[in-house]
């Protein structure tokens, strides 16, 4: 079995090489794990948009852990009112993309998620974006009492975390997603002659491009929701809520235009805003809030 310093090595080689290498104007070899197909473009977007719903209006300093790149617009506004963008991440590259979107609003720190280097009481709120469940097992209850440790008394954090294979929706989905999957592939041999040319936002891309999104993925390691609250769930304000309930590959297999799939996902998106708290725990990707009490409040 590695060692956990082996896994962030890898980590760190990974984005550094091929995960944080431009495919497109504004796009990464990570899209492969997003979809960006039009039919889901406002269902994916208005689910980044709540994290903003989490955090303050403002402040000195927010914290970016594991900030990548910054690659999508809604990222970018959970800054918005605060004097300065902490953006920490492993990869210099990440860094070095992030820069070339926020310039001087930000401050870019390479570093470890789970032995920040910063003093106590420095954020007035933390984000952490898919980033967590890529520590190796036995550091990620410290990357969540790290970002607890940094907040200031009255800060607060938002972590978007994901149970993988733990998910029940997704695990009921499983096989209709299989099935779709393999129907889609028959009808795109039976018009194509072979397999439909990949595409991102409906433009083909080239031989070299095709063979960073095709490189193999990276470390990680999804807990399920027992675990979370069990290491976790001690902290002030901690609740599991609804980021996104379902993955990519749901919506790639089953959301289409010619089936009314943005109806469909106006509607989950309905569902997610009145269940929260049970789609956060099903569902795919959960929402993780916590707080530091403010004895002066």
């Amino acid at each position: 079995m590695k060692d956990r310093s082996e896994i962030k090595r890898e980590v760190q080689q990974f984005y550094d090489q091929y995960g944080w290498q431009q495919i497109g104007q504004g796009l990464y070899q990570n899209s492969r794990y997003e979809d960006l197909r039009p039919v889901s473009d406002a269902y994916v977007r208005r689910c980044r948009e709540r994290v903003s719903h989490y955090l303050p209006r403002g402040g000195h300093l927010i914290l970016d852990g594991g900030s990548g790149p910054i690659q999508y617009p809604e990222y970018e506004e959970y800054s918005r009112g605060f004097d300065h963008r902490v953006c920490l991440d492993i990869s210099s590259l990440a860094l070095k993309e992030a820069r070339s979107r926020i310039g001087d609003h930000g401050f870019y720190v390479v570093g470890d998620l789970a032995n920040l280097p910063f003093k106590n009481d420095v954020f007035k709120a933390t984000i952490s974006m898919h980033v967590i469940y890529h520590l190796p097992m036995e550091d990620q209850e410290s990357a969540f009492r790290e970002f607890f440790r940094t907040l200031i008394p009255g800060g607060n954090a938002v972590v978007i975390y994901s149970w993988g294979e733990h998910s029940l929706l997704m695990r009921l989905a499983s096989g209709p997603i299989a099935l779709a999957g393999w129907l889609l592939r028959l009808y795109s041999r039976l018009r194509f002659g072979k397999d439909r040319p990949m595409q991102i936002k409906g433009q083909k891309i080239d031989e070299h491009t095709q063979e960073l999104l095709t490189k193999p993925g990276l470390y990680s390691f999804k807990h399920d929701h027992r675990w979370l609250r069990a290491k976790v769930g001690d902290l002030p304000g901690f609740e599991i809520r609804v980021w996104r309930t379902v993955s990519s590959g749901f919506l790639r297999a089953l959301v289409h235009r010619q089936f009314f799939g943005r109806s469909w996902l106006r509607l989950l998106f309905w569902l997610e805003e009145k269940f929260p708290n049970f789609l956060g725990r099903v569902g795919q990707y959960p929402m993780v809030l916590f707080y530091k009490p403010d004895p002066n409040a």
